[in-house]
């Protein structure tokens, strides 16, 4: 089935020009766009995670152009001062053309993150790409230890990749998971989903290692806070994290508790495949951006 994302993505000049929709969730088109909206986290104290938009690069000059954004963001980062790392997709720097390639990729933008000290997601896609993930993260972490993925707890190999990775001491951010999946691979109801997710947060809190726990739920917020108060795991040991333009207000009073908090920054102007999931996850998210139209 065809997608709203999907007819954008092959229409690059009609993306730019509805950028207006995305602009709740997405921090403009430019790095200096994305970087004012760092500062503007930062001043309220808390730090980011900056993510180029694209994803499903099958030319190897194409993706070789954003590993060579990724620098740039990476430097420019250092040079603001700013309290941010990376979020990287592997399909935007070349997976789909295979694995050899996007590390090639991803080792240069080491080489940029290591000179900064600088933590590197990789970010987790779908379901089909993940052991791709897995075995280019096990090669990148002999470069650099400090890179780690994202654990989708809809998926049904969640649990063992949380063993796995809590073993290698590797940080872990958790979250739900928005790509549509089979009943094969991942669980389909939500309140199943929920209750893994916070199996799989417990574990990462007790033994893992400064987990991100990602999440807008409410319920899994407090439940994540009474479980750490509980188990006196102090509020140093992970942080919650968010998607810039959700649950704004939230996201500051958890700071203002005491808890660390990193928000997912994107930018760019491949920006619909991002944006129809942020649709798909919350009803709320739909509301905004009606509203976004009629108060241009």
């Amino acid at each position: 089935m065809t997608t709203f994302a999907d007819v954008l993505n092959k229409r690059p000049g009609l993306q730019r020009r509805l950028f207006f929709l995305a602009r709740r969730f997405v921090a403009g088109e430019t790095i200096d766009s994305a970087l004012d909206a760092v500062k503007t986290l930062n001043a309220d104290g808390l730090t980011a995670s900056l993510d180029f938009l694209g994803e499903d690069v099958f030319s190897e000059t194409e993706a070789a152009h954003t590993a060579q954004v990724y620098q740039t963001m990476i430097d420019r980062i250092a040079q603001a001062h700013a309290d941010c790392n990376v979020s990287v997709k592997l399909s935007a720097i070349g997976q789909a053309i295979s694995d050899d390639v996007a590390f090639e990729n991803l080792s240069h933008i080491i080489d940029h993150a290591r000179q900064q000290n600088m933590f590197i997601r990789l970010d987790m896609e779908g379901s089909a790409t993940a052991d791709s993930t897995y075995r280019i993260l096990d090669r990148a972490r002999m470069q650099y230890e400090a890179i780690g993925p994202v654990v989708q707890a809809y998926l049904k190999r969640a649990d063992a990749d949380v063993d796995l990775q809590i073993a290698e001491h590797t940080r872990v951010r958790l979250c739900k998971g928005a790509y549509k999946e089979p009943p094969g691979v991942a669980l389909q109801r939500m309140p199943e989903i929920r209750e893994h997710y916070m199996t799989l947060a417990c574990a990462l809190l007790t033994r893992g290692n400064y987990p991100g726990i990602a999440t807008h739920d409410e319920r899994r917020i407090r439940g994540v806070q009474e479980f750490a108060e509980a188990n006196k795991i102090g509020k140093d040991k992970f942080e919650f994290q968010m998607l810039y333009g959700i649950r704004t207000r939230r996201q500051r009073e958890l700071r203002r508790q005491g808890f660390n908090v990193r928000i997912y920054v994107p930018f760019g102007t491949h920006w619909a495949g991002y944006f129809y999931r942020r649709l798909a996850e919350r009803r709320e998210n739909v509301f905004f951006v009606v509203r976004s139209i009629f108060s241009r």
